[in-house]
């Protein structure tokens, strides 16, 4: 059973990463490499490795999806530099 959960926690992990590179909309593809980040922190702790699965909740999933959405909110919109 646990073999089971840890293959579909990892084909999620697969399906938000072709996600995250096939999605034209910025915000979106940056949530689903989110979702990828926190199923890879789901998997860790299938896998009994709780250390590294809170490391990756917090710096893959939480603090790293935070900066980009933050960084593609205040680019969009912008005229050229050069003006």
């Amino acid at each position: 059973m646990l073999e089971m959960l840890i293959l579909l926690v990892c084909g999620s992990i697969l399906v938000s990463g072709v996600l995250a590179v096939v999605l034209s909309n910025l915000m979106a593809a940056m949530v689903s490499a989110g979702l990828a980040s926190l199923f890879a922190a789901a998997s860790y702790v299938l896998l009994a490795a709780p250390d590294v699965a809170m490391a990756e909740a917090a710096i893959g999933s939480g603090l790293a999806t935070l900066i980009f959405l933050y960084a593609i909110r205040k680019t969009r919109g912008e005229g050229p530099v050069d003006e």
